[in-house]
């Protein structure tokens, strides 16, 4: 990795984990609004070193607040892994509406993994009707933070970006 690589991909992972842990009582939950996760469709605009550093910011900011433990910190970086990978391979097909693609896969892609095991973490059966509501949670706050904050912050950041 190159050395402005790398500075970004720490920046990132600064803001990310900084995100996570400033705003903690609404980053952690069966309901969660997690702001940082805006960060995850920059991938779109800005590569690879988004992708390192939502990964390794979510990996701090799980291990330092998370209440669900070693599940969160794998499940969670996991998850930030495929989202914001995913969203950056599914931009890079350059059709129109590629971005806002993108931002969908990445909020399903969290929104199944987390909700998934907070499901399980909750003990909550399959055959319950209940069984539906953290991954219902998780992607109701991934769609504030993915396909609204995040979208808009790809768009405003591409038009500033030199061409």
């Amino acid at each position: 990795m190159k050395s402005r690589s790398l500075a970004e991909a720490s920046l990132f992972a600064a803001l990310y984990a900084i995100g996570v842990l400033a705003l903690l009582p609404i980053s952690f939950g069966v309901f969660q609004v997690r702001v940082a996760d805006a960060l995850i469709p920059l991938s779109i605009v800005r590569g690879f070193p988004v992708v390192v550093g939502v990964t390794l910011g979510n990996l701090v900011a799980n291990a330092l607040g998370s209440p669900f433990g070693v599940v969160d910190v794998v499940g969670g970086t996991v998850a930030n892994l495929v989202a914001s990978y995913l969203a950056m391979r599914v931009a890079s097909l350059r059709f129109k509406g590629s971005w806002l693609l993108g931002c969908t896969s990445a909020n399903i892609v969290v929104s199944l993994i987390v909700g998934g095991y907070i499901t399980w973490l909750a003990q909550i059966p399959l055959d319950s009707p209940l069984w539906e509501i953290p991954i219902v949670g998780v992607l109701i706050g991934s769609t504030i933070s993915i396909n609204i904050i995040g979208y808009l912050l790809v768009k405003a950041i591409r038009l500033r970006m030199v061409k």
